[in-house]
């Protein structure tokens, strides 16, 4: 097994890299993209692919050569001189572009900012830009939120009425929260006549592991519980125990670095500067603590490794080892052999606000569930480790890891 020589996300992002040939052939598609529609009204390039093919990899890619041709007074590109950004709404994310930008000559800080930020500045200002790149799309917002000063409707259709051409990634299954609430027939909508593409990205580049390790999780998701994946170099391991679980894991990250215990939103969290506890029996470990302020994502600082993360510390971030705790939301029912989400044993009640225009409430609490506990089950690049905190979920899947022993 290969452990990267740095672990630093920077790296793993850093636009000045090596890419895989169909992670180059999507990086020139974007340029030419921007190039064939640079005289148009409006223009839009949807970038899919599931976590882990590398898609803010190759958004980020194509944003700097674009600023490097908007930014040569020598070259002759018809990108040159263009007002371009890049959007994301994730705060972990953002730090990590401007902590890039300071490193590579054709980008500024200022390149990077967050959605509400963009749209208020533009219209106070009556400003408007001709490429606009959106990482992490799926997490614009779909109605007003004066929690994140953000007073129109939806923030693609801002975005939208802002910028010439819109390069976005899109991945419907990593959907948070009502207030942000997307599926593709929800996008298509939304593009309705303006000119757009879709582009797909397949290859797994984060979860270095067999197929049956990616099918394995997508099921789980979905419900149902396949027998587990065969023995290969990505160690995939269930725990009947938190506290041994997260010794092996604080092993592995004093060998490796970057591992990680995670857990799914199921234990009380407030927003109040104090600390509160992940327990599943005799482990107690508090939640990641809120440091804006940090110049470091939360996988790296070197005091994350006593704390447990959430979904909303580590999407779009790759782990070495993730130690995945799955808490009483997630429960299995043994007379339909299907594992069962709990909306009411979820704690992140904030997703759950908004719920105007939701045809089935509680089918879209599930479904927002799934789609965090598939972002933080393909964190790990070359472990997956899981502790079940229902009973009978982990006599399940104890008879499962001894069925492949």
């Amino acid at each position: 097994m290969t452990i990267p020589e740095t672990n630093s996300a920077i790296q793993r992002l850093f636009p000045i890299r090596d890419l895989t040939s169909q992670q180059k052939e999507l990086v020139t598609t974007i340029i030419r993209f921007c190039e064939t529609h640079r005289a148009d009204k409006h223009a839009v390039l949807v970038i899919e692919g599931d976590a882990g093919t590398g898609k803010s990899l190759v958004l980020n890619t194509a944003f700097t050569r674009i600023q490097e041709e908007t930014r040569n007074r020598d070259t002759k590109s018809c990108l040159h001189g263009t007002n371009n950004i890049l959007l994301v709404n994730h705060p972990e994310m953002i730090k990590l572009y401007r902590n890039i930008a300071a490193d590579v000559p054709a980008l500024r800080k200022r390149d990077y900012e967050r959605p509400t930020t963009f749209i208020n500045a533009a219209h106070k200002n009556g400003t408007h830009t001709d490429i606009v790149f959106v990482d992490e799309a799926h997490l614009l917002l779909t109605r007003s939120d004066a929690y994140n000063h953000f007073r129109q409707n939806n923030q693609l259709d801002e975005i939208l009425k802002l910028a010439r051409i819109v390069v976005m990634v899109f991945d419907p299954r990593q959907t948070l929260k009502f207030k942000g609430y997307w599926d593709l027939d929800r996008l298509e909508k939304h593009l309705g006549d303006i000119p757009h593409e879709t582009v797909r990205l397949t290859e797994q580049f984060r979860v270095r592991a067999q197929p049956d390790v990616m099918r394995w999780i997508r099921a789980l998701c979905d419900g149902r519980l396949l027998p587990l994946p065969a023995k290969q170099d990505f160690d995939f391991r269930i725990y009947d125990d938190a506290e041994t679980m997260y010794h092996d894991i604080r092993a592995l990250d004093a060998r490796y670095g970057l591992c990680r215990i995670l857990a799914t939103y199921d234990f009380p969290y407030t927003l109040n500067g104090a600390d509160h506890m992940v327990k599943a029996g005799s482990f107690h470990l508090r939640w990641d603590r809120n440091q804006p302020n940090h110049p470091l994502p939360w996988a790296e600082r070197a005091d994350s490794i006593d704390e447990v993360g959430s979904v909303y510390t580590v999407q779009g971030f790759d782990l070495n080892w993730a130690g995945v705790i799955l808490g009483p939301s997630v429960t299995y029912d043994s007379k339909s052999d299907r594992v069962i989400f709990l909306p009411e044993h979820y704690e992140d009640s904030a997703a759950f606000i908004g719920r105007e225009g939701v045809a089935d409430v509680t089918a879209a609490k599930r479904h927002v569930m799934a789609n965090a506990l598939f972002v933080i089950l393909t964190r790990g690049v070359h472990g997956l480790y899981l502790h079940a905190t229902d009973p009978a979920l982990a006599r399940r899947l104890h008879e499962l890891a001894a069925a492949r022993s």
